[in-house]
């Protein structure tokens, strides 16, 4: 991605040598979360407005262009143009919406602003020429020599080392945005302390400030959630500690369960899980430690009492490959790549202990995570730029330098064709000459060679596959659509539409979809591929908000689990992980109990075996206020045994002090007891509910209680009424009391019912239900 700097005095310069032995920088507090949130959501704001002032000017939107643009206005307008109706802007006879391309713009021109901050700010901002790093001061120095703005020449160099994040010909940089919007980006920038750019996390935020009044405004106007709505709504950051917890308890425990198994007197005479922890930690690179790894004593074959040998809470994986080199790891929903990140500090430093060639070099273990070990999807481009960045600024961090990075397993698989197959097949036909092997011309029709003829075949597939991505993004299944048998060829297209586009493509059309064809193509080749583990926050996001497009794609596939696009990702996930590999998640926790999630426990609890769930409880996030609970839950892909057993931990009941209740909860997670039972007796509970302990066969409560409703209609929009409502009360209809939310004079007094006398038409509407209405007169 950039050359590398030369010199002792250079290296200094990118990281302090503390910095570089230390891993952890203090996550945002929230002073600094709240001045990094309201820089981002003014910044979005003026952006939009001065992207749309910069397309107006190039009249875009127009169906034709003034006859004062100039020559290099009207090429950058017409390549405008053709990115928008990429991006999904339609076109109505010759005028063209530019509402995606102006969120395009903007976030683009912020992002590499912000993306050189964040360089500058850690030394690892490089000047191409010299190959040296430059501070934002030198920045200023060298744009007055060259008669730059500072801000442009630094976002010029952050792009020139991130060439897979910022294209090299993409239309939306090619946009002045007006000069006022330059200075007032650049006054919110400079506005941040440099603090800011120092923490773990604030990367992770940045997207989702972005998202926030988008957000907003989809929540409020109740609308059903499709392509457009779907990055805003599902996007939730999810705490280091969740993060921490499931890599720790998955490849830690992975870890664990060979390190006890060469040292059985350790599993045998540790005196506690510190002990076992301090033997799992890995020391290459700085260190890590599996902090969050728990483990718990088997129980003893005689029965007598007498505590077993220790192991990991949630198992030795032992159908994982016995090497680091062999595990395979995909976030399928990486949003800012929070998990991403942290597996690459984990599996860096786990191929660095196994292998010497790898031991001697942190960029060459970087090197070997990066292209074969650490894989990414997104349905959101933008937020899959930001999960690129964020793993190639974790990786020069964690070396102390920039150096070059191998292309990154990171792909969006939200893309769509948003063109005719027609016009999709001339890819096809492009990357064949690429290869040197393009159709031959006939007399009356084109002969195609192998090559282009199984091109053509894979960009039919491609097609196909992701004309509903920006919908379901990841819930792609290429085994499902037929593409599978096109997997290789995935591969294989990417590098020949890299040669069209190295080229020169003159067509803007062409152009752009050749590189949204090379995006499908590689997120093709994810999709496609098996792993070891999954591990993801998945989105959540129940089915009554579902649009058309979502509820019919989730009726026609995932009958079981269509209730909730969290249930959704869980099901998609075990075609990833086959039945030798694991997934681990964070969910919302109401599917381990609903009833409309029943078949799935069931399905699971019967054909998986359940490692390890933690109940979060509320207070999970740190920023979600309102009652909003989560689960932590590690399920493998083998099928269970008898004595299958499965971890839980019940941290639900944790209520913040004096420190933060996330804060809370992740100490709990660390320390409170371990209960282990077997995963069998799950199905014996009412509606095969998961709980923290099988139920017993005690009594439920329906066996101490009745739960009574008051009156109830199934309809009183149609059959209810408050009294003043109507001038007068008649006979037809009754008074009704009902209950309060607080105690008042006269409360519940203001209702009214429809009734006539309990035989109209309340009583004979298919659908209606009149219950609890024995005091009505």
């Amino acid at each position: 991605m950039a050359r590398g700097i030369t010199g002792e005095e250079h290296a200094a310069r990118l990281i302090g040598k503390d910095r570089r032995e230390e891993r952890t920088v203090a996550a945002l507090g929230r002073e600094l979360r709240n001045a990094l949130g309201n820089a981002v959501q003014k910044a979005r704001k003026t952006a939009e407005a001065g992207a749309r002032a910069a397309l107006g000017a190039l009249m875009v939107e127009e169906a034709e262009a003034d006859a004062s643009l100039t020559g290099s206005d009207r090429d950058l307008r017409r390549r405008l143009r053709a990115h928008g109706r990429q991006l999904g802007d339609r076109r109505t006879g010759k005028k063209q919406e530019v509402t995606r391309l102006a969120r395009e713009v903007a976030y683009e021109h912020w992002h590499r602003m912000l993306f050189a901050r964040f360089l500058a700010e850690n030394g690892l901002l490089i000047e191409p020429e010299m190959g040296v790093a430059v501070s934002l001061d030198d920045c200023r120095e060298l744009a007055r020599g060259q008669k730059k703005d500072p801000w442009a020449l630094a976002g010029e160099f952050a792009a020139a080392m991130l060439p897979q994040i910022f294209r090299a010909d993409d239309p939306s940089l090619a946009v002045s945005l007006p000069p006022e919007t330059r200075r007032s980006l650049e006054k919110t920038l400079a506005g941040l302390p440099p603090s800011v750019f120092h923490a773990d996390d604030a990367l992770g935020w940045t997207y989702q400030y972005w998202q926030t009044d988008r957000k907003n405004e989809v929540n409020a106007s109740e609308a059903k959630i499709g392509a457009d709505e779907l990055p805003a709504v599902t996007q939730l950051f999810t705490e280091p500690y969740m993060v921490r917890f499931l890599f720790h308890n998955t490849v830690g425990a992975w870890r664990a369960g060979r390190l006890l198994a060469e040292r059985p007197e350790l599993a045998e005479n540790a005196a506690s899980e510190d002990e076992l922890r301090q033997a799992v930690r890995l020391e290459a690179a700085g260190g890590y430690d599996f902090d969050f790894l728990r483990f718990v004593r088997e129980e003893a074959e005689d029965g007598n009492g007498v505590p077993g040998p220790w192991c990991p809470a949630a198992g030795s994986f032992d159908g994982w490959p016995t090497r680091a080199l062999g595990l395979r790891v995909l976030d399928p929903c990486c949003g800012s790549g929070h998990f991403l990140v942290e597996g690459l500090h984990v599996l860096v430093r786990l191929r660095m202990e196994e292998d010497e060639k790898l031991s001697v070099s942190v960029e060459k273990a970087i090197r070997a995570v990066l292209s074969e070990n650490l894989h990414g999807l997104e349905i959101d481009p933008r937020c899959a730029q930001i999960a690129a960045f964020s793993v190639a600024f974790a990786a020069w961090r964690l070396a102390g330098r920039v150096f070059d990075l191998p292309p990154l397993r990171i792909a969006c698989s939200g893309l769509a064709p948003n063109t005719t197959k027609d016009e999709w097949i001339v890819l096809a036909d492009r990357a064949a000459r690429a290869a040197g092997s393009a159709p031959e011309k006939g007399l009356f029709h084109k002969r195609d060679t192998l090559i282009s003829a199984d091109l053509r075949n894979t960009f039919e597939a491609l097609h196909s596959l992701f004309a509903e991505a920006p919908t379901v993004g990841s819930l792609l299944d290429p085994h499902r659509a037929g593409a599978s048998m096109y997997a290789a060829s995935f591969d294989a297209a990417r590098p020949l539409l890299d040669s069209v586009l190295s080229a020169g493509e003159p067509d803007p059309e062409r152009r752009e979809r050749v590189v949204a064809a090379a995006g499908m193509a590689e997120a093709a080749s994810i999709l496609a591929e098996t792993y070891s583990l999954v591990i993801t926050n998945v989105p959540y996001l129940a089915r009554r908000r579902h649009d058309l497009r979502l509820n019919t794609f989730g009726q026609s596939h995932f009958k079981v689990t269509k209730g909730n696009l969290a249930t959704m990702f869980i099901e998609r996930a075990f075609g990833w992980t086959g039945t030798g590999g694991a997934e681990a998640f964070v969910s919302p926790h109401s599917w381990l109990f609903q009833r409309t999630a029943e078949t799935l426990r069931s399905e699971l609890l019967r054909g998986r075996q359940w490692l390890l769930t933690a109940w979060l409880g509320p207070g999970a996030f740190e920023t979600v206020s309102g009652y909003n609970v989560c689960a932590l839950t590690v399920i493998s892909g083998t099928a269970p045994t008898q004595g299958s057993r499965m971890a839980a931990l019940d941290v639900s009941t944790t209520r913040g002090s004096a420190t933060s209740m996330t804060q809370e909860k992740a100490t709990a997670l660390r320390h409170i007891t371990v209960y282990r039972g077997n995963q069998a007796h799950h199905l014996d509970n009412p509606d095969s509910a998961v709980m923290h302990r099988p139920f017993g066969g005690k009594t439920l409560l329906n066996g101490w209680a009745d739960g009574h409703q008051g009156i109830a209609t199934g309809d009183y929009n149609s059959f209810g009424r408050n009294f003043w409502e109507l001038p007068s009360v008649e006979t037809n209809w009754a008074f009704q009391q009902a209950t309060v939310k607080d105690t008042t004079d006269f409360g519940g007094r203001e209702h009214v019912l429809h009734w006539e006398k309990g035989d109209g038409v309340l009583q004979r509407r298919e659908g209606v239900r009149v219950q609890g209405g024995g005091g009505m007169e």
